[in-house]
């Protein structure tokens, strides 16, 4: 067996590096989509405090002001 056989070539390095990576762009993105997920559900009941009755507001236990605060507030709040 000469030198340059025992010599491992360097694709299978890049390659476990690559796998490696891979799996934590996929992890970072899937983080990703839970968090959006997390604020679009959050929006959405937002907004549905805008859309509530004094009566329901009241049983929820907050007044009309606060769910105007609460309603308007950023995406990203």
């Amino acid at each position: 067996m000469s030198t340059i056989d025992t010599i491992s070539p360097p694709l299978r390095r890049v390659s476990k590096i690559s796998r490696d990576y891979s799996r934590t762009i996929a992890a970072f993105i899937g983080k990703g989509f839970i968090w959006l997920a997390w604020r679009l559900e959050r929006r959405r009941t937002r907004l549905a405090l805008l859309n509530m009755t004094d009566e329901q507001l009241w049983d929820v236990g907050i007044s009309r002001a606060d769910a105007y605060r609460e309603g308007i507030r950023s995406f990203l709040d």
